[in-house]
């Protein structure tokens, strides 16, 4: 019997699907489009993130604690205080009125460290010069999340999505204009992530081979191999350290990456078939990582307070020297006794945080984006200025995530559990460990006085979680024509899409003077702007 020919013609492959066969072929192509991608993408976030960057000469939300504690700590290696009227005066071009009595700050002081080197190098009394460095490291995040994308999905055009969307989202912008910690908080982590991306590939095929050359007679193991040579844990440690450095958030992330290295180690060991896995990979290999991994964290944390330690006016300096430690810590040197004191002070101050605040907004709403974060808000009447707008004109700086890039991610998240669940894919587990440790510690301080913008930690691993959902929305090779030309449209309508929000979203979280109608145009929820 002779086959009948279909009805209808094959449906020709979609665009995306010819220029990627065409790549595959002409390797010079593909090597073009694998370094032309972040750099474009790299650029455009630079762009967003430098338009000027130095308005409004004024201070945005918490820099007026951030900027001047940078500034005293970068001239005296400490934090220290300043008198009444200082943010007058400071703005005016007098940044020299600060005292030499510490002040109480309740982060550590890498972040600081980094603004400080921006108002050296561009000036003290510059706004650009202390929102410079956020730009920078923001910039680079975005660059980092390409990489691990790319590792992660092995596809030059999904890690360019993931990154792509780190690029535009509201949120990542304002976080990187804006002298405060936190993108320099999320930039660690994420390299932290990175390095333990590297790590594994490495560590865990060494695992199995050593154990297969060790035991290849047949005969099962009871326990594995012990592994020192791991240059890029001890790299992991050194990143989530210095995230640590920022913010003690960074704690969670060590401990997260614990956890997750041990039970990665754990399960190679079994299915490599050692017997005695799990105290395999608990207290033999899982000893070994704890000491190639914790005591760098340590140093590189300790590192950050060394200007604190070599001075005496930082707060609480001398307080173990009027009453030094006693017993079994009368060894310890006073300096570091003295910073042991300043923490405890600091972890007070963290966990008693409840003052109110307008803009406040508890963990447990931040997958709903009920409260986002306005920093800057100033208002023009008409015939004022510039303005010749009817009702007067507007310039916000508003923490804002894109809406449809952050509700998408969020459900993401969610379909990332499913899919973990059905396929127990490694890549997977990683993500999701990484949105835990940057969310649901969270979780734990209710009463806390918190702020919509803490999600910039957790947004690379959400944009992750969304990258795999489009790519499966997009199809996989196996698909049938039809149904990956259909998915692919989809991804490139939700694209565009998501690029015109962010543009619509743009002037508002940059400071730009807009009418007032077309700044009331963005509350689409009563509890926005």
């Amino acid at each position: 019997m002779t086959a009948t020919a279909p009805l209808l013609p094959d449906r020709r492959p979609s665009i995306y699907d010819r220029w990627s066969a065409r790549a595959a072929g002409d390797p010079r192509l593909a090597r073009r489009w694998a370094w032309l991608s972040p750099a474009l993408v790299t650029l455009l976030a630079g762009i967003l993130r430098l338009w000027n960057l130095g308005h409004p000469h004024a201070f945005v939300f918490d820099e007026t604690y951030y900027a001047k504690d940078a500034w005293t700590q970068w001239v005296l290696g400490y934090a220290a205080t300043w008198g009444d009227g200082a943010n007058e005066e400071f703005l005016a071009g007098s940044t020299d009125t600060f005292t030499t009595t510490g002040s109480f700050v309740v982060h550590p002081p890498l972040g600081k460290f980094f603004i400080g080197l921006g108002m050296a190098l561009f000036g003290a009394d510059s706004s650009f010069g202390w929102r410079i460095a956020g730009a920078i490291i923001g910039t680079a995040t975005v660059l980092l999340l390409y990489v691990i994308a790319k590792a992660m999905t092995g596809s030059v055009p999904f890690a360019t999505v993931a990154s792509l969307l780190m690029a535009i989202d509201g949120l990542a912008i304002v976080l990187s204009r804006v002298a405060l910690l936190d993108v320099f908080l999320t930039f660690f982590i994420l390299l932290a992530f990175w390095f333990v991306l590297l790590d594994r590939r490495t560590h865990l095929p060494r695992i199995a081979a050593l154990i297969a050359e060790r035991w290849g007679d047949g005969a099962i193991p009871a326990w594995g191999p012990v592994r020192w040579n791991r240059p890029w844990l001890i790299a992991a440690g050194a990143a989530a350290g210095a995230a640590t450095a920022v913010k003690w958030s960074g704690l969670y992330v060590i401990a997260g990456l614990g956890i997750y290295l041990v039970v990665t180690d754990a399960l190679e060991r079994r299915r490599a078939g050692v017997r005695i896995w799990p105290a395999d990979a608990a207290f033999r290999q899982g000893a070994a990582t704890f000491v190639l991994f914790v005591p760098v964290a340590l140093v590189v944390y300790l590192s950050s307070w060394i200007g604190w330690l070599t001075t005496a006016g930082g707060y609480d300096r001398q307080a173990a020297d009027l009453v030094p430690a006693s017993g079994f810590w009368s060894w310890v040197p006073t300096a570091l006794q003295s910073l042991w004191l300043y923490h405890r002070a600091i972890y007070d101050f963290h966990v008693g945080l409840a003052s109110e605040h307008g803009y406040a907004s508890p963990a447990w709403q931040w997958p709903l984006l009920l409260r986002p974060t306005s920093m800057y808000y100033n208002a023009t009447p008409q015939g004022q200025a510039d303005c010749v707008a009817a009702n007067g004109c507007v310039e916000n700086i508003y923490s804002m995530p894109n809406p449809l890039i952050w509700y998408a991610a969020v459900a993401a998240v969610l379909y990332l559990v499913y899919r973990f669940v059905r396929t127990r894919d490694w890549r997977f587990a990683l993500i999701l460990t990484g949105v835990g440790v940057t969310y649901m510690p969270w979780l734990l301080y209710p009463e806390r006085t918190m702020f919509q913008f803490y999600t910039i930690a957790i947004l690379p691993f959400m944009l992750l979680a969304l990258t795999f959902a489009l790519r499966d929305i997009a199809g996989a090779s196996r698909s049938d024509r039809h149904r990956r030309t259909t998915g692919q449209r989809v991804v490139m309508v939700f694209l565009l899409v998501a690029v015109g929000l962010s543009a619509f979203w743009y002037p508002i979280l940059t400071g730009t003077e807009v009418p007032y109608v077309f700044w009331q145009a963005h509350n689409w929820m009563q509890t926005w702007i």
